[in-house]
This record gives C-alpha cells, sequence and structure tokens, in this order.
C-alpha cells in the first residue's frame, strides 16, 4: 500500500483500492456493503426517535395519578358540648367536596389509578372492606364506580365512570376500566373518590401522586 491509500472499516481501500477497481463484481459488492451500512444506521435513527416519542407521548397522556388510597368514615368531628356519657348531641358529617360518606366505616388496602387527557381511567383497589358493625371485614355487596373531582372549591364537578359499577370481589378487591364522563379538560386540584353503586356516597379517596405534585 502507498501514501496515497487508506483503508476504511469496511475494507475499502480508497485511492486506486479494491473499490475503484473496474470490476462490476467488486463495485456491486462495495455498493451493497455501503447501502447495508446506510440502512443499519438508519434503522438506529429511527429506532431511538421512536422510542423517545413514545415515552413522550404517553407522559404528556397523564392528566392525573394516585397512589394509595384512604377509607371513609361517616363523622369528620363531633359537635357541640359533650355529653355526661362522653357522647356528642351533633356531629359533623364527612363530606367530602360534596359527596357524602358511607354509613359506616371502610377501610382500603391499597389503591392505584391513572387518569388520562382523553378521560380514561384505570383504577386497581385492594382490600375495600367494611370496617365496623356486624359486618366488618365484609364487603357488603357493594359495587363501586369511580369520580373524579378537579375543583378545590364549590362548584364542583362529578366526572364520573359507569354509574352501575363493579362489583367487589370477596376480599374486597376490584378493577376498573372505564372512560370518566363529562371529560375533563383540565384537573388544578385532582381528587378520586371510589363511591357506591347504590347511594352514590364515598367508600375510599385516593392520594395523589408524583404527577399531581
Amino acid at each position: 500500500m502507498n501514501g496515497a491509500e487508506s483503508t476504511d472499516g469496511m475494507g475499502e481501500q480508497h485511492g486506486g483500492g479494491v473499490c475503484d477497481s473496474r470490476s462490476a463484481a467488486v463495485t456491486a459488492l462495495c455498493l451493497t456493503a455501503k447501502v447495508q451500512a446506510m440502512v443499519k444506521h438508519a434503522a438506529v435513527i429511527l429506532l431511538v426517535m421512536g422510542l423517545g416519542g413514545t415515552v413522550t407521548a404517553n407522559e404528556g397522556d397523564v392528566l392525573a395519578r394516585f397512589d394509595g388510597g384512604i377509607g371513609s368514615s361517616p363523622v369528620a368531628s363531633p359537635a357541640g358540648p359533650v355529653n355526661g356519657d362522653g357522647t356528642f348531641p351533633n356531629v359533623t358529617r364527612n363530606v367530602v367536596r360534596g359527596v357524602n360518606p358511607g354509613g359506616g366505616i371502610w377501610r382500603i388496602a391499597d389503591l392505584k389509578a391513572q387518569v388520562d387527557t382523553d378521560g380514561h381511567i384505570t383504577v386497581r383497589g385492594r382490600g375495600l372492606l367494611l370496617a365496623s358493625g356486624n359486618s366488618i371485614g365484609r364487603n357488603a355487596n357493594q359495587s363501586v364506580f369511580a369520580t373524579l373531582i378537579c375543583e378545590a372549591a364549590a362548584p364542583f364537578v362529578e366526572r364520573s365512570t359507569t354509574l352501575t359499577g363493579v362489583p367487589l370481589d370477596p376480599n374486597g378487591d376490584f378493577r376498573i376500566d372505564d372512560t370518566l364522563s363529562p371529560e375533563p379538560q383540565e384537573c388544578a386540584s385532582p381528587l378520586l373518590l371510589i363511591r357506591t353503586s347504590g347511594s352514590g356516597a364515598w367508600f375510599a379517596a385516593g392520594i395523589a401522586g408524583p404527577a399531581n405534585d
């Protein structure tokens, strides 16, 4: 090899080397190698762009997330002077953004939910069961639906899944995969309530996740 020649990574010689040969077979091989290298390079670029676009789109589609849940209690606080037996003449109901609580105490072991900007919602709940009364530890044959409220102060708009709800499993587990109506346009103060399909009272509330910080 003289000083005017060089070899690249594909074994091609430039400056009068192999790929400068007038042989048709050699020229075809060189062109094929170059095309294959270009195709591989383009495929890598498209793959990277596609993955990046997918992550961006998925993150951008999320309106609110909830990680963890709080069970309901029908009483927010006692009111009035305490009676001699330790009871109170009045109580304040645990009304949350206009939605009444259930008649008994409910507990929930775990809740995870995601609301997308198109109104699609998925909820996975575990262990939603009564925590008081003779049916403690049971699901009371309840079915539940989800409501998203985005307003921190009245008037509140209730964006709900199908009101007939989904039945609780005997251990209190449930899954919701539905679309909220009306569809939320934005959500400045997201609150998720899990409600009974009977009276519409709330049994559990979601804890706002990272997307709502």
